[in-house]
Parts: C-alpha cells; sequence; structure tokens
C-alpha cells in the first residue's frame, strides 16, 4: 500500500525531461471574453513553436481557483471526458478538495463537471453545472477512509445509446486496487448508481484494473484497453458486447494468435509501464493517448482497428519536465492525457493532470491544443 505523495513522486522522477509538443486551453466560471486576442496575457510557456511538429498549446488550467471554486473543487485531477446522451460533456474528475491544497477540506471522488458543446474547444473548456447541482457532489455516496475502502478513483466514462457507463476502482489504500465496478446514469449523468461488481483486482494478473473504452462504430462491441493502476504494466485490449457491459463473462480478451478468449495468457498490446489513458474514435482512426510512466512522458498512438493498436508507433506529445523548467511542451509531473471530445485529427484537444507532490500544490487540470498530433503533415 502507498499514499498519494509516494505514488505519483515516484512518476516524477522518472528519467528524461525530454522536449514535448502539447497545447493547452483554460476554462473559467464563465463565458470568455469578446476578444481573446485583446486581453490575453503572455503565456507563462513563452511563445508556441510554430515550426515543431506536432505544434503544441498549452492553454492554461480547468480546474482551480476562480475557475472551479464556485463548484467546491479548487483541487483536483483527471477529468476523463464523454458525451452524455443528450449532448453535453461531462468531465469525471478523481480525489477532489475545496481548497486549493491536497487534503484541503471536502474530499469527494469521482465528481463530474458539465461543459457546454457550443463553445469552440480553442476557446477553452467552459463550464455550465456540476454532477449535483451548484456543488460539485460525491456520484455515489460513500465514506473515504473508512476502512478498508480510501477511495474510489475513475477510470473512464461511456456512453452507449442513453445510459452512461463509469469504470470505477475500488482502493483499499492507493494502489492497492481490491476490485473493478461499473456505475450507470440513465439520466445524462446527473444522477448515478453503484451498478455492478466487475473483476477482483488480481484478474487476469493484475491487468484488468484502470481501463479506458470506447464503443466500435459497427461491430456491436464495446473494447477496452486495461492494465494495472501501479503504473507497471503494458495493456491488455478485451471487447464485450454492448448490451452485455455489466456481465464479467461476457467479456473476452484478444490471444498472442489473434483470437479471442479468457484473460488468462492475453496478447500485451503496448509494453511498457503504461498509466492513465484515453481511447477514442476520431474521423474513423482509433487513438489512443496515455501516460508513459516508465518515459515520464505523454504519447499518441493509432490504428484503423482496436487490434492494430498492437503494431502502431508511439508519438510523444508531452514529454515530463521540472518544475520552473516548463514549457508548451514539456510538463512538470504530468499524467492522465484525455482526449476530449471535439477533437480532429488536424487538431487534438488534450486535458493533462499535474500534481507538484510536497507542496501539493498546483493539483489541478490543463488543456492542450496539439496540431497535427499524428504528424502527417510533417514531411510537407
Amino acid at each position: 500500500m502507498i499514499d498519494r505523495s509516494q505514488f505519483l513522486r515516484g512518476s516524477a522522477v522518472l528519467a528524461g525531461a525530454g522536449a514535448l509538443v502539447t497545447a493547452c486551453s483554460g476554462g473559467d466560471s464563465g463565458s470568455g471574453p469578446e476578444d481573446p486576442e485583446a486581453t490575453a496575457e503572455p503565456s507563462p510557456w513563452g511563445e508556441v513553436d510554430r515550426s515543431a511538429c506536432p505544434v503544441v498549446e498549452r492553454m492554461g488550467p480547468i480546474t482551480g481557483p476562480e475557475i472551479t471554486t464556485r463548484f467546491r473543487m479548487e483541487a483536483t485531477d483527471l477529468g476523463a471526458p464523454a458525451v452524455t446522451p443528450d449532448g453535453r460533456i461531462l468531465f469525471i474528475f478523481g480525489d477532489t478538495f475545496e481548497a486549493a491544497v491536497v487534503g484541503g477540506g471536502f474530499w469527494r471522488s469521482p465528481v463530474g463537471l458539465f461543459a457546454d458543446p457550443d463553445v469552440p474547444l480553442d476557446e477553452g473548456i467552459t463550464w455550465t453545472s456540476a454532477v449535483g447541482g451548484e456543488t460539485a457532489e460525491q456520484l455515489v455516496d460513500y465514506e473515504h477512509d473508512d476502512n478498508p475502502v480510501s477511495t474510489i478513483l475513475p477510470g473512464d466514462p461511456l456512453t452507449v445509446g442513453e445510459t452512461m457507463y463509469l469504470w470505477m476502482m475500488v482502493n483499499h489504500g492507493l494502489g492497492n486496487v481490491a476490485m473493478s465496478e461499473i456505475w450507470t446514469s440513465e439520466d445524462s449523468g446527473e444522477t448515478w448508481a453503484r451498478t455492478a461488481e466487475m473483476f477482483p483486482g488480481g484478474h487476469a494478473e493484475g491487468f484488468m484494473q484502470q481501463c479506458t473504452w470506447y464503443p466500435h462504430p459497427t461491430d456491436g462491441h464495446v473494447y477496452l484497453l486495461t492494465t494495472g493502476f501501479q503504473r507497471d504494466k503494458g495493456l491488455i485490449l478485451s471487447r464485450v458486447p454492448q448490451d452485455s457491459i455489466l456481465e464479467p463473462a461476457a467479456y473476452e480478451t484478444l490471444q498472442a494468435d489473434g483470437t479471442w478468449g479468457d484473460a488468462s495468457d492475453p496478447l500485451i498490446v503496448l509494453e511498457g509501464s503504461i498509466g492513465e489513458m484515453s481511447l477514442r474514435v476520431v474521423e474513423d482512426q482509433w487513438l489512443l493517448t496515455y501516460f508513459d510512466a516508465g518515459n515520464y512522458r505523454a504519447c499518441i498512438i493509432a490504428a484503423d482497428s482496436p487490434e492494430e493498436l498492437a503494431e502502431a508507433e508511439p508519438i510523444v506529445l508531452l514529454h515530463g519536465g521540472e518544475w520552473g523548467k516548463e514549457e508548451h511542451n514539456v510538463v512538470a509531473q504530468l499524467y492522465g492525457p484525455y482526449i476530449v471530445p471535439g477533437s480532429t485529427l488536424d487538431v487534438l484537444h488534450l486535458v493533462c493532470s499535474q500534481w507538484h507532490t510536497g507542496p501539493d500544490w498546483p493539483y489541478h487540470v490543463e488543456q492542450y491544443r496539439i496540431e497535427d498530433p499524428l504528424r502527417r503533415r510533417c514531411a510537407e
């Protein structure tokens, strides 16, 4: 069992603070200025390098003081997004506190914020409301640090038809995942139920704890990439019929010979030490963004099908760096790169977390704007 600071500090001291290419756009508690060019202050990360490939712009925090204060959540992380059945964008956050510091009171996990889908992403993510109303309430009621459960952390939200699903990890101390659960919502994310216990933490030798998933546009399955929560494993690929998501026995895993079977001998689709990740279909391409903890960076891979992700070559979007030496594409203690709905293959928007362990602030989420994330035009 490890505490929160030990868990993330371990990722931050890994070697290789290389150059990374990322763009981020911050939200606020209301609508943006009418003329952003006239009112924008110089970026603390300097000018955007327009000659880079990809081109990364770090747009700024979307959580923190004055941004999410009205929801009583100045300190939070993650922010995995999904489009709700009624067309809004719901972002799901992890351990959340009222004041701008880890441990700053009113501890909740997970919480959710709704973003306005009509505001262009280039103008910054704009919050409209929270799950729970004026205050970002915990999605399902439970007590933190109530032996044995310390906290329950989100993996990834998913929308299939009129139902939203949320993969959850029940922690008996951070990093000790006792089981995975699926929570569901039938009202576009406004209320949630703790619906199904799924897999024990040791299932598939611990490879089915952390999850990202997305429905296939045509074959009737949801595909999911999973790994351990501890950032010491690669990824395996599984699938489940869209009408059987709550049935553990319906899940099957890709084997080394290309067949689908149980999770006892899976193909490792992506080797390494993988953390938080985001699987989405963008313009018919399956995209996976992920925190490569072993190399202290955020990467993307792309393929025509989920199975072909195993052959894809990673592209670095963001490199980890040191505090005080950050740039648009160099981010200290980064993790959790999630693809924002509305992204294209020309311009990808990510949200990515930072946690400055020690002082325990910043502990927030930022928005990044990345032009040509797959480097399709780099050779031109």
